[in-house]
């Protein structure tokens, strides 16, 4: 295994390839150009590697080589699985047999939206390899996905063309260790030009990887800011999960999600679709768990800790975004990104009072005024829960103490119905603590099976999470 993992040249990288017989293949693209042969055919002596190069720009030339996926889309995971595995059989049925037998054959596909002349439009793309691990191997895949930042084609198309050679390499030469892969698949591309939001590993030699836990190295590596998961515990791509919805989401430890972290998602849910245009078809709720402390530091949480909350949490239906940010307003951006319709944020009253400490601001440029106007400039509403004060009452939003010279700003945001209070529904789970069920569950079973949702219990106690040692 190569060691020095950003040594390579892209063209150094290419020509290892091509002059390695045994790696052997083809490269179809769709959509930008044929920027990763054309790689391999810069660096030289390509017939060495590549049996097949081609684009199919038409749609109905491509459909009739390709299917039509359910979807109907062509940028999309099922095109470039499609791409990949009609191409991987031709190989093996074309060559299998008259290759050396130590060969090791490969597919590579993408398929690409690139920036389109006069046009706003999306720029992502689909990429994967299919290939074998060893000689005679069934065949194993990676598919990424990957979204372009640079704001022309010619730019979008080299950027991907360094990706893809980056992907078949460290598919070969990698492939032992997928943390190793993701790190080098943006070797030789400048920061800011891609963001890859999703990968997935499939087949014999992957039958290991937790893609949950893998993807969330993407946010460890500078991939990505944060990865989304399904209600059904696969891995999102964001643009698609969150086009044209309301979102309303809940940030949390969910170290486990409780009866209280449960309500206050329903109760936030409860108030969001009185507001006009949010409705269930249309509404999205998520619960997101900052992988960073409140510093802004990593705060180095193993990745299956956080598998197992999010496998919890999906046990319950909800969908769950790990991310790396630590202020709410940079949170609000990244949804923005996606979608300009209602983003409701359901928050306890504690991270209110986080939200109007100054010290929270620190680093940015214009302070907590410069923060609420980015958390507040349109369509964004806090929805606060409730709280008990030292005299066991019930204590509200509209009851905040914040220092003298804020209380104009908080007043301005309530009578402008940038706030809103949510209800509980029960005065007893004001006594539930996370950290106190943290330390009750090593102990075996005991009252804190009451502060839980039942399924949640059951996988605890089957699965002995969190420490769990009873029967």
């Amino acid at each position: 295994m190569d060691k020095n993992v950003s040594s390579r040249t892209t063209s150094q990288k290419a020509l290892r390839l091509n002059l390695d017989d045994k790696k052997y293949g083809t490269i179809v693209e769709i959509g930008a150009g044929q920027e990763v042969a054309r790689q391999f055919f810069i660096a030289g002596a390509a017939a060495g590697t590549i049996a097949k190069t081609m684009s199919a720009y038409d749609m109905k030339f491509s459909d009739a080589i390709y299917g039509v996926q359910e979807d109907g889309r062509y940028v999309s995971k099922a095109r470039v699985k499609a791409m990949m595995e009609q191409e991987y059989d031709l190989v093996l049925e074309r060559v299998g047999n008259t290759r050396p037998k130590s060969s090791r054959f490969f597919a590579y596909a993408t398929t690409v939206a690139a920036k389109s002349f006069n046009r706003n439009n999306e720029c992502h793309a689909w990429c994967g390899i299919r290939l074998q691990m060893y000689p005679g191997a069934e065949p194993s895949t990676i598919k990424i996905h990957v979204r372009m930042l640079d704001d022309n084609a010619e730019a979008q198309q080299h950027a991907l063309g360094v990706l893809g050679v980056n992907l078949i390499y460290s598919a070969y030469y990698y492939f032992e260790n997928p943390r190793m892969m993701i790190d080098s698949l943006t070797d030789n591309i400048k920061a800011g030009r891609i963001e890859i939001d999703s990968i997935e590993f499939l087949g014999p030699y992957f039958e290991d990887i937790d893609n949950r836990a893998i993807n969330l190295h993407l946010i460890r590596s500078w991939k990505t800011r944060a990865i989304m998961f399904n209600s059904d515990g696969s891995v999102a791509v964001p643009a698609e999960m969150l086009y044209k919805k309301n979102i309303l989401t809940i940030r949390g430890s969910f170290k486990p999600v409780t009866n209280l972290n449960v309500d206050m998602i329903e109760q936030g849910k409860k108030a969001f679709i009185t507001q006009d245009g949010v409705k269930p078809e249309n509404t999205i709720a998520i619960a997101e768990i900052s992988l960073n402390d409140a510093k802004g530091n990593d705060a180095n949480v193993p990745e299956q800790d956080i598998v197992q909350r999010i496998r919890l949490l999906n046990m319950l239906g909800y969908n769950v975004m790990i991310s790396d940010y630590t202020r709410y307003f940079s949170l609000r951006a990244y949804f923005r990104q996606y979608t300009q319709m209602k983003i409701g944020i359901v928050v306890g009253m504690v991270n209110v009072k986080q939200i109007f400490d100054e010290d929270s601001y620190r680093g940015v440029e214009g302070g907590i005024l410069e923060g609420f106007g980015k958390l507040f400039p349109d369509n964004t509403r806090l929805y606060i829960y409730p709280e008990l004060n030292s005299d066991g009452e019930i204590s509200e939003f509209t009851n905040v103490k914040v220092q003298d010279h804020l209380r104009f700003l908080y007043r301005h945001l309530l009578e402008n119905g940038f706030l809103t209070g949510i209800e509980s529904s029960d005065i007893a789970l004001f006594k539930i603590y996370s950290r106190e069920i943290l330390k009750q569950i090593p102990m075996g079973r005991g009252d804190w099976e009451n502060c839980l949702p039942k399924p949640v219990v059951e996988e605890i106690i089957s699965k002995k999470l969190f420490g769990f040692r009873g029967k």
